[in-house]
C-alpha cells in the first residue's frame, strides 16, 4: 500500500514496537497517525502529525466510540498485546482469559470496527502483530502461545472473509523484541527499532506474512521444512 500521506491507527502505541511503528509511520509519510493507548498520559506526541486516542480494545464501548471518532483510515496495525508467563496446567485462568480478551478478541474487536474504514479507502491494508510463537509453543508463556496462535487463525478468517474488498490483510511474525514485556527473560532480542522498521517496509511493499528479524525468518524458514522439529526445539526452551 502507499504509506506516502497515509492515515494510520496504530493500538498499543504508547510503548515498545507500538512507540517505534509511530515513528517508523512517520518516516515513511503518514500524514496522520492516531496512536491508541489506555492512559494518553504515556503517549508521547511532539509530532503534530500523532493523535493521541484512547483505545481499550478489551471494552466494545472505547472500540466503538473511536471508531465513530475517526472519519478516514488506510491502515490499521493492530499491535497491542499482553503477555503471561507460567506453564498451560499452572497458569491461573485470570492470566489465560485475560490473555485471549486482549490478543485474540481485541484483535477481533478492532479488526470488525475498522473494516469499514478501510473499505472507503480504496487502499486499505489491515496489520495484525502476531508471533512466531503463534507457530509453535513455548512452555512458560502458555497462555500466551494460545491466544496468539488464536489470533492467527482469527487472521486467516479476516484474510479469507475481505478477499475483493480490496484490503490488504497482513501479519507480522516478530521473535524476541527488546521491550519491557520480556525484559527479564534472558533470549535473544532485537531492537523495537529494527523489527517496526521491517514491518513497515512489508507493509508498504505488500507482504502478506511478515517475519521482520533474522531469528524470526530463520524459525519460519525451519517450520516450513519440518513443523515438529520446530515444536520440539520450542518445547525444549
Amino acid at each position: 500500500m502507499q504509506l506516502n500521506n497515509a492515515h494510520v491507527l496504530v493500538t498499543g502505541a504508547n510503548r515498545g514496537l507500538g512507540k517505534a511503528l509511530v515513528e517508523q509511520l512517520l518516516e515513511a509519510g503518514a500524514s496522520r497517525v492516531y496512536a491508541a493507548a489506555r492512559d494518553l498520559q504515556q503517549v508521547n506526541a511532539t509530532d503534530p502529525r500523532i493523535l493521541p486516542v484512547c483505545l481499550d480494545v478489551t471494552d466494545p464501548a472505547s472500540v466503538a466510540a473511536l471508531a465513530a471518532s475517526i472519519e478516514r483510515l488506510d491502515l490499521v496495525i493492530n499491535n497491542a498485546g499482553v503477555i503471561a508467563f507460567g506453564d498451560i496446567l499452572q497458569v491461573s485462568e485470570e492470566s489465560l482469559d485475560h490473555c485471549l480478551d486482549v490478543n485474540l478478541k481485541g484483535l477481533w474487536r478492532v479488526a470488525r470496527a475498522f473494516v469499514p474504514h478501510l473499505e472507503r479507502s480504496g487502499q486499505g491494508a489491515l496489520c495484525n502483530v502476531l508471533t512466531v510463537l503463534s507457530l509453535a509453543s513455548m512452555p512458560g508463556l502458555s497462555a500466551y502461545n494460545l491466544s496468539k496462535a488464536a489470533a492467527w487463525s482469527a487472521h486467516l478468517s479476516l484474510r479469507a472473509s475481505l478477499q475483493g474488498k480490496n484490503i490488504a490483510v497482513q501479519a507480522a511474525f516478530p521473535s524476541a523484541i527488546d521491550t519491557d514485556m520480556i525484559a527479564d527473560v534472558p533470549i535473544e532480542k532485537d531492537t523495537p527499532e529494527l523489527v517496526a522498521s521491517n514491518i513497515i517496509r512489508g507493509i508498504g511493499s505488500g507482504e502478506e506474512d511478515i517475519f521482520p528479524m533474522p531469528m524470526a525468518q530463520a524459525v519460519y524458514d525451519q517450520w516450513r521444512v519440518d513443523h515438529k522439529a520446530v515444536e520440539r526445539q520450542f518445547a525444549s526452551m
